[in-house]
């Protein structure tokens, strides 16, 4: 069970596509830590719950909200509902995505490659552009986008997610120059090979061959990444932004 600590709470942080795997991960470390969260969720109505139930339960301050963030009125509705619930949104992580199974980009169709570019990018930019106002006016707030190692060093028959990963980071770098005047900053983080429900899927041996093939011969978890996350939203990392930070075991070395 998880244990709240609210006498430290000070921050709402919105964490898009959070009803399971890494999204998840990090909702329940920034509820743990003390933080007011958003957990967002567009279809898995039941995983969002549970984890609502098992931090509220626990005493955490968290919600639930439902939408589509690849749809500009629904992306704007979601910030709003956070907003009215719990005030100023202190912490952006745009995590929502998707993926397609491993192919060849000549046979990823243009319906499949535009639905990763609006879940990957549009939603983000979407979202972003939704709660970039109140923060720029109030001078200050995080974001941290996440992408994928593949993002950094692209992935053979994974050309459609790379390139909509690698359009994250070029996002990220741009926008953090852009607002950096106005006290905001933007990192991202790019996971490696993460042992989420989807992944532990895969065979034990393709796993195995994974973790041989990572300097740190292990798999990730999404406790890993949500405390990079972490860092990269509160003001230890204060003087960091544009950044990438690679959170993938050494396989981008």
């Amino acid at each position: 069970m998880a244990v709240c600590y609210t006498e430290r709470m000070k921050h709402t942080a919105l964490v898009t596509g959070s009803s399971r795997g890494i999204g998840a991960g990090i909702a329940r470390r920034f509820a743990e830590e003390g933080h007011r969260v958003a957990i967002h969720y567009r279809e898995r109505e039941a995983e969002a719950r549970a984890l609502y139930t098992e931090l509220s339960e626990s005493g955490c301050s968290v919600m639930l909200v439902c939408g589509d963030i690849t749809d500009e009125a629904q992306a704007g509705e979601i910030v709003s509902r956070v907003r009215e619930t719990f005030g100023f949104i202190d912490v952006l992580v745009n995590n929502a995505g998707i993926a397609l199974p491993t192919q060849l980009v000549t046979d990823t169709s243009l319906a499949d490659w535009r639905r990763v570019m609006d879940s990957n990018v549009t939603g983000m930019f979407l979202v972003t552009n939704a709660a970039l106002p109140e923060m720029v006016s109030q001078k200050r707030g995080t974001i941290v986008n996440i992408s994928s190692m593949w993002g950094v060093t692209g992935g053979s028959c994974e050309v459609a997610y790379s390139a909509s990963k690698a359009a994250v980071i070029g996002y990220t770098k741009s926008l953090a120059k852009e607002v950096a005047p106005s006290g905001i900053r933007v990192n991202c983080i790019a996971p490696g090979f993460i042992l989420t429900d989807m992944a532990r899927c895969f065979p034990e041996d393709v796993v195995a061959g994974i973790c041989e093939e990572t300097p740190l011969l292990r798999a990730g978890t999404p406790a890993d990444v949500a405390a990079a996350v972490l860092f990269l939203a509160s003001e230890e990392s204060s003087f960091i932004t544009g950044q990438v930070l690679c959170v993938d075991g050494g396989r981008c070395i």
